[in-house]
């Protein structure tokens, strides 16, 4: 946590923050905890460090894809023709 912190307001629908106490209470931190890190998690830069939210986007789980990738790409292809 930071040793400083500005205060927001910021104006939601009730559903909405019924939706955020609701989450928080269950994973059994504060709504200003989730609140951080539901907006850190949307910021291209967190603390200092770069996010590379492309990273790791295409894992297909096959150690072989680069090898069979025209294999792939032509079944992707076909089914996408059917």
């Amino acid at each position: 946590m930071l040793a400083y912190m500005k205060r927001t307001t910021v104006k939601l629908p009730d559903d909405l923050d019924r939706a955020m106490r609701d989450e928080a209470a269950r994973r059994g931190i504060t709504l200003s905890e989730w609140t951080r890190e539901a907006i850190e998690s949307h910021l291209p830069v967190q603390r200092g460090r770069r996010v590379l939210r492309a990273a790791a986007a295409g894992r297909s789980g096959h150690a072989d894809t680069s090898e069979r990738f025209e294999e792939i790409l032509a079944e992707a292809l076909r089914s996408s023709t059917d």
